[in-house]
Formats: C-alpha cells, sequence, structure tokens
C-alpha cells in the first residue's frame, strides 16, 4: 500500500494552523505522530490533498504543573511516560501511555493523536480491496453496518487508552480554531456514534488537556489485549477514587474504552462505592454493576461474551489497586 499524494503545510504559530484549515476545508487534516493517520490515508479510509502539520509549533509541546496538569496536545507518548510531574494520581496517564503500541511508536505518537484516535471495527480497519469485495459499510459510506445490518449506525469502537484515564480524571480539553477557542469536557469530547465519533468540529485542533487538581485522588488503568504490546485495548479501565481517613470511599469515577464507540463511566458501579468502606465486598459489587452496564459487539478480537466478562474481571483488578489488595 502507497501513501496517494498530498500537498504538506508546516506552521510554526498554531493561529496559521487554524488559518490554514480554514483555508483548505474539508480537503485538509492535521497530522503530528501520524501513526493513525497514515496508515487510513494508505487504506483511502481518510482522503485528504492537504495535510497540515503541528510537529513545529511549540505551543503544543509543553507539560505543566500548575495545582492541576496542562498537556500540549503535541507532547509525545514517551514524553508522557517519562515526566516527573505525571506523578501521584497522573500517574495513571503515564501508565496508559506507556501501553500504547510500542516504543517507535510511543517515540511518534502524540497526546492530541491518541485522544482523537478514531474508533475501529474488524468489518472497516481493512485494505480497499477487502472492504469492497465485502460490501463498505456506514463507516466507509454504505449504508449498512456489517456488524449489525438491520441497525441505522456504525458500532465501531473507541480505541484510545488515554481518553478513559482524561475522562475519570475529569479533564478537558481546548479546542482551537479560526473563530476561536473553547474548553470543553473530555466527557462531551466524545459521542456515540461509530462515524462521527468526535464533537470537534472539523476546523478545530486539540490543543491540550487540561487535568484538575486531584488532591487525595487515587487512579490506575488497567488494559486488555492478546498480546503484550502493539495490539490496540479490548478493553481498557480507568479508574480513581478518594478514600477518607476511616477506609470510606467519597469519590469513584469508573471509565471503559473499547466497549463502545465512545468512553464510557459506569455509574452505577460507582455509587456502588461511594459513602462505604472501600473494600473487597463493596469492589465485587461494583465489578458487577460495571460488567452489566457494558454491551460490547463483535468488531474486534476475541467473543464479546469474554470482553464483557473481562469488565469484571478489571474493574476488580483496577479497584483492588486502589485499595491496597490483591487482584
Amino acid at each position: 500500500m502507497r501513501l496517494p499524494t498530498f500537498r504538506y503545510l508546516r506552521p510554526r504559530e498554531l493561529g496559521e494552523a487554524c488559518a490554514l484549515l480554514a483555508e483548505h476545508g474539508t480537503e485538509a487534516a492535521v497530522v503530528a505522530g501520524g501513526t493513525d493517520l497514515l496508515p487510513k490515508l494508505k487504506r483511502q479510509q481518510i482522503v485528504a490533498r492537504v495535510l497540515v502539520g503541528l510537529q513545529g509549533i511549540d505551543e503544543l509541546r509543553g507539560i505543566q504543573a500548575n495545582g492541576g496538569l496542562t498537556i500540549g496536545a503535541g507532547a509525545r507518548l514517551c514524553e508522557l511516560v517519562a515526566h516527573p510531574a505525571l506523578a501521584g494520581p497522573y500517574a495513571a496517564l503515564a501508565r496508559a501511555a506507556g501501553l500504547i503500541a510500542s516504543p517507535q511508536i510511543r517515540n511518534a505518537g502524540t497526546l492530541g493523536g491518541n485522544l482523537c484516535l478514531d474508533t475501529r471495527c474488524d468489518y472497516y480497519d481493512r485494505p480497499c480491496g477487502w472492504r469492497e469485495a465485502l460490501g463498505f459499510c456506514t463507516k466507509a459510506g454504505a449504508d449498512v453496518c456489517r456488524l449489525a445490518p438491520g441497525g441505522d449506525r456504525c458500532w465501531a469502537i473507541t480505541t484510545s487508552d488515554l481518553a478513559p484515564v482524561a475522562l475519570a480524571l475529569e479533564g478537558s480539553v481546548r479546542l482551537v480554531s479560526a473563530a476561536g477557542e473553547r474548553l470543553l469536557p473530555v466527557a462531551d469530547l466524545y459521542r456515540d456514534d461509530g462515524v462521527a465519533h468526535l464533537t470537534k468540529a472539523p476546523g478545530e485542533i486539540l490543543a491540550e488537556l487540561v487535568l484538575p487538581p486531584a488532591d487525595g485522588l487515587r487512579a490506575t488503568y488497567v488494559k486488555l489485549r492478546r498480546r503484550g504490546s502493539i495490539d490496540f485495548p479490548l478493553l481498557g479501565v480507568a479508574a480513581a477514587v478518594r478514600i477518607d481517613e476511616s477506609g470510606i470511599c467519597t469519590d469513584a469515577r469508573i471509565a471503559l474504552g473499547a466497549v463502545a464507540s465512545r468512553p464510557v463511566r459506569a455509574p452505577a458501579a460507582e455509587r456502588l462505592l461511594v459513602g462505604r468502606a472501600f473494600d473487597g465486598d463493596a469492589i465485587a459489587e461494583a465489578a458487577v454493576a460495571a460488567a452489566a452496564s457494558a454491551k460490547p459487539m463483535e468488531n474486534t478480537d476475541l467473543s464479546p461474551a469474554y470482553r464483557k466478562r473481562m469488565v469484571r474481571v478489571y474493574v476488580t483488578r483496577a479497584l483492588s489497586e486502589l485499595a491496597g489488595l490483591g487482584a
């Protein structure tokens, strides 16, 4: 597979990049590490005549501790793994970054790229000839989802490792365009639609992730995948809790990745933890509730039934780690 012909533009400032996107409209796409975009260009899943490169924009590269934590979208995944500011509860983000793909990809891939990672599906992430022979699907512009032919939507799943952590930490993203900028909660960045999975407008650039102060918070991330590297998550679980001096859970957030077209919270499981002792019994009940809310489908590796069972297992592991218990 070869890359198609495109024009590459390299702005030096964020405002210049926004202006170029506005000028070229639907013909343009932004590229930073390119670890997801370039394969999709080769497979003709994305068509872009103009690529606006973000690598030369210093404004997108910083990592600052300021009570909370502000991370530029251009920060490399390998930087997140090693940066001293990603400590305490923020270390969950560093762990998630360290579980992405391989060292080579982490050296190129960026925070913003992973947060905006396209949804995936076994019926879609194939070479163009394979998809054409089977019959194109909703995500490829046809009118039928090959996974659920009787429906009217695409069920491709989110496979970002960083998104569940950003959701559990109740972060926000700064989106910038030629029309201005806005701060959007991570929870509102995603929609449950495999095609239009981001609420970010086409001309907007995700500039930074803003994480609020996390005093007293404990957080972690665990990931299910077939191999110990390279693979996208078949399930990602981010958990964050606060425990008072008497051992009572006062705040709980559980976010699941790779079970829907967006990362999702598990509110029923969270409610079972808050206001009671953070012990094995509470964890077991919360894990069952989280699994009950998850509805994985047969659009990635391993069966949906197995992945649903693993929600209980991996939520148990994450919460047990935070409680200082053996999984």
